[in-house]
């Protein structure tokens, strides 16, 4: 039996053959680009700001698989513009700035302590509590889809994206990443690992730091 190869172009990750390569069966994308949080794509412009939801951007050009990595082509570093003094103030606390509110690293409070004396009172924390419990049972449960322990399956852990069969899954099966990615500065990297690449070949190829169930299902 020939040995399987895994193929390297960007939004393939399939496994094929020399034997069997034929034009057409590779589905990829050319290089990403990262901009303000967005994550975008340069062959077809498609574009996400959650990374998950960025790498599940179905491939927008066919060819055959490589073992080859791609060479990304980077954008030339635009001039550095003069200087303007700002005279809006910086936010003071993680929860006023804007970047943090919508859910992006800032690098101003990454890992700023809360201010103690903002802390709710206790009866504040009881009615919130119980607003929670009440929208809880309100909510019915999701339906698990039941799925035969042979059929194959991809996991959507970060990091992951292995084929794999239920039969065969338990809980140190998958290598993977908790997340979430973290875009900062040109900076790439993990934040469950805290490990960081300059270029996305490198940042993709950071070793997963967990271990755990495959899951099919994993919440994006």
């Amino acid at each position: 039996m020939a040995n399987l190869l895994r193929c390297q172009r960007i939004g393939c990750n399939a496994t094929f053959t020399e034997d069997d390569n034929p034009e057409g069966s590779c589905t990829y994308h050319e290089s990403p680009l990262f901009h303000d949080g967005m994550k975008e794509w340069s062959c077809c412009k498609k574009r996400s700001h959650d990374f998950t939801l960025f790498l599940e951007i179905p491939g927008c050009k066919t060819g055959k698989h490589t073992t080859e990595k791609p060479v990304i082509a980077t954008k030339p570093t635009p001039a550095p513009k003069q200087a303007i003094k700002s005279k809006t103030p910086s936010p003071a606390t993680k929860e006023s700035c804007p970047r943090c509110q919508q859910g992006f690293f800032c690098s101003d409070h990454g890992s700023q302590v809360k201010d103690m004396s903002s802390k709710p009172s206790i009866q504040a924390q009881s009615t919130s509590e119980e607003v929670k419990l009440d929208v809880q049972g309100s909510v019915k449960a999701p339906v698990k889809k039941i799925v035969d322990i042979n059929q194959p399956q991809i996991c959507k852990n970060k990091g992951c994206g292995q084929t794999f069969k239920e039969i065969d899954n338990h809980e140190t099966a998958c290598n993977y990443h908790p997340g979430p990615a973290v875009f900062h500065d040109r900076m790439r990297g993990w934040k469950c690992c805290d490990v960081h690449e300059k270029e996305f070949d490198d940042f993709m190829a950071i070793p997963p730091c967990s271990k755990g169930w495959h899951d099919a299902e994993a919440a994006l």
